[in-house]
């Protein structure tokens, strides 16, 4: 039986609960001093004058680096480019300010009490400029972003102004999603230690290999320089995916004071020097004829950007492939605001876009007095509408079928407030959920030890979701050896690189390249053990021969077999390596790879104080072959209660005089606790997308956001009959 597939408990478990899993800020290094960056406090302008001389005088502080005495760094040429691109860092090279919380000094000390200390003592004088912080006028000088040929800023097929005027049936309708920050579990954290002129950084990233290019670029240095550490990553969600400037600073302070540095954020600077979701506003258009057939689909959107640098969060991407319709547009714009550069955060642009366009399917349902499930499976998309491909592997049908009647969709009553539970109104609704499947170069390398264990080597990142398990299972099944005798690394840029661990792509991208390197390594073994004069397996074909638990033995004739271990001790008891590397290849151009699923959530509503609680969810998925079942549900169930916050309660409030998040901290940015988590009945339809690679296996880390906003809101209509379209849902809105 393979092992790709079982419910595992987590390798890297035990480690983490005894607390031997080392994070970014634990390593322990020698002499190491601390740093503690100083943040802007206006939106826009000039620093004027930075005192600094009471804070170099503190006991301890080692130096107080700002744009005055930081070392120069060289600039990026002319049409040089990154990749991935990251944003434009603020690494004290100039005395220009374009958001607040921007750093714009650092102070090191000897410990981390001494160098906050410090830092409260710097005193800036600005030239302040007039900042623009309105999304509302702003949005009147939106741009067109620059062109990604993978997410078109706009898309055009047939002619929707027509087709709407013929339409039967007619929507329209804006919704909003606020400004949300991330905030996994570990903060941002860098160490930086020089030996020479190589630097080593032990960083809370996403993307070991795109720090260590990125931060050599910075600074100057050939990247083989640069050493990148990140064996445990408490919690990404995107942020970490791109280097940030509390990166290079630490190097930067580390060179400078000539001892390694530590640079931990502090809770409060998560809120602007390191991304956030964009604020949206998007306007769609629906026209449907009397049997529900969309007969014209429209949703333009705006998102917030910064000065700084452009970010795109793409929320019409799941509007041009999730349902069939002859005339669709699409258009994405950029409003520039002086604020800190948005980034990724979970399911970017597909969590937004899914909100919007599930809460007009719901709005466009109830206009043509038509079930919710029933409009979408008339607009069901047999292939991709925009690409014009087949999907590589598509069971939403059966996702649908699945969720209602575990949900028990059929006995709802259609009409807004008719369902109660005591004095709680109740409400049902549902949304589908999709994300596209993605996958990167990756190599990885395998080695059979002497004694029948393995070690297993990919430059990828655990975080969180269960790198380290299925890792070690699809090792395993392509070994022949237990699981317990299999050792997976990552976590390091010394090993075989591998992309970043965003867009849902680890298991898609790294899986096949381990599968690879060990069954190189195992069919080395085997040519081993059939050109063996005392082997079982002497002149086998070695095809024949298969490894199972440990030992190899010939698939027609089980009595001919002898362990793996011992083959080895008879040619010199040296380890047996293997390398793989696996990326993208023709798949693109045949097939539309995306994953699919269906959300049913119930709500109850207190008609007196609008408060919304959800006691229930359902949920059904295809996507491709899942690695391990446990984690597989864990992943779902983590975006999942990530949809139910940005439903209800998650939104960064924004003095918007100022430019500056004023709930900048886990009292008052509100996040789901268990108490708000629901009894979640989660479903895998069983799929093997071998189209889109060879182990079947598409990612799950982001879907299960997608829908579920949406879904809320439908339900609380459902509940109440109002339509609230700007998130997230809060008992005011329900009030008035």
């Amino acid at each position: 039986m393979s092992i790709i597939g079982q419910g595992l408990d987590r390798t890297d478990g035990p480690a983490k609960v005894t607390g031997t899993a080392t994070f970014s800020a634990e390593h322990q290094i020698p002499r190491l001093a601390h740093a503690v960056m100083v943040l802007s406090t206006v939106p826009k302008g000039r620093i004027t004058a930075i005192d600094t001389a009471r804070a170099a005088r503190m006991p301890g502080v080692l130096a107080v680096m700002t744009h005055e005495n930081a070392p120069r760094l060289p600039r990026t040429k002319p049409g040089e480019k990154d990749m991935p691109p990251p944003p434009k860092l603020n690494l004290l090279q100039d005395s220009t300010v374009l958001y607040n919380a921007q750093p714009i000094a650092l102070v090191v000390a000897d410990t981390l009490e001494q160098a906050m200390d410090a830092s409260r003592a710097v005193r800036v004088s600005y030239a302040r400029q007039t900042a623009v912080l309105d999304f509302h006028g702003a949005k009147f000088n939106a741009r067109k972003p620059k062109e990604d040929p993978e997410r078109p800023s706009s898309f055009n097929r047939g002619n929707v102004n027509s087709a709407l005027a013929g339409a039967a049936q007619r929507i329209e309708a804006t919704y909003t999603t606020p400004i949300e920050n991330h905030n996994p579990m570990e903060p941002h954290a860098t160490i930086a230690a020089w030996e020479g002129d190589r630097l080593t950084l032990y960083d809370a990233t996403q993307n070991i290999s795109g720090v260590k290019k990125n931060a050599a670029k910075c600074l100057g240095i050939p990247p083989d320089k640069v050493r990148v550490v990140s064996p445990f990553v408490g919690g990404g969600f995107g942020c970490k995916g791109n280097m940030w400037s509390h990166v290079v600073l630490a190097a930067m302070a580390a060179k400078k004071v000539g001892r390694p540095v530590k640079l931990v954020l502090e809770r409060t600077q998560m809120f602007a020097p390191v991304g956030a979701r964009p604020l949206t506003e998007q306007k769609f258009r629906l026209g449907a004829a009397a049997d529900g057939r969309l007969t014209a689909v429209s949703h333009d959107s705006i998102s917030h950007t910064s000065f700084q640098d452009d970010f795109t969060e793409p929320c019409t991407t799941p509007t041009r492939m999730l349902y069939a319709s002859e005339n669709m547009q699409t258009s994405q714009k950029l409003a520039t605001l002086n604020l800190g550069v948005p980034t990724y955060m979970r399911a970017p642009g597909e969590s937004s876009g899914s909100f919007a366009l599930e809460s007009a399917l719901d709005e466009l349902a109830y206009a043509l007095n038509m079930d919710p499930l029933a409009l979408r499976l008339r607009n069901y998309a047999e292939q991709d509408p925009e690409k014009n491909l087949p999907f590589s592997s598509k069971k939403l049908r059966e996702c649908y079928q699945v969720a209602a009647e575990r949900f028990g969709w059929s006995r709802r009553t259609p009409a807004p407030g008719s369902m109660k539970a005591g004095r709680m109104l109740v409400g049902w609704g549902m949304a589908t959920a999709t994300y596209p499947a993605h996958r990167l170069p990756a190599k990885a390398w395998a080695s059979i030890q002497p004694d029948g264990t393995a070690i297993v080597r990919c430059g990828s990142h655990d975080l969180g979701t269960g790198t380290y398990t299925i890792m070690t299972q699809v090792a395993a099944d392509a070994l022949g050896l237990p699981v317990q005798k299999v050792k997976f690394e990552l976590g390091d840029t010394a090993m075989p690189e591998a992309p970043v661990s965003g867009g849902s792509m680890t298991a898609a991208s790294i899986g096949p390249a381990v599968n690879q390197a060990c069954l190189a390594a195992r069919r080395k073994l085997v040519e081993m053990a059939v050109g063996d004069e005392v082997s079982p397996l002497k002149d086998a074909a070695p095809e024949e021969v298969i490894a199972e638990d440990g030992w190899l033995r010939l698939r027609q004739a089980p009595e001919r077999r002898e362990p793996m271990a011992a083959i080895i001790a008879r040619h010199g008891g040296e380890p047996v390596d293997g390398s793989g590397e696996a990326k993208p290849g023709e798949e693109k151009k045949k097939f539309s790879s995306h994953s699919f699923g269906a959300v049913f959530v119930e709500v109850h509503v207190d008609p007196d104080l609008g408060i919304v609680r959800v006691p229930r969810v359902v949920a059904a998925y295809n996507v491709g072959k899942l690695l391990n079942a446990k984690t597989g549900r864990s992943q779902l169930m983590g975006g999942i209660v990530w949809g139910l916050g940005m439903a209800l309660t998650e939104k960064t409030e924004m003095d918007w005089r100022h430019g500056r998040a004023v709930n900048a901290n886990l009292a008052d940015y509100h996040v789901p606790v268990n108490a708000d988590v629901p009894d979640m009945d989660i479903f895998v339809v069983e799929d093997s997308d071998t189209n889109f690679n060879e182990l079947g296996a598409r990612g799950i880390g982001e879907i299960g956001i997608t829908g579920v906003a949406a879904a809320v809101a439908n339900a609380v209509y459902h509940a109440t009959g109002k339509r609230l379209r700007d998130l997230p849902i809060t008992p005011e809105k329900l009030l008035i």
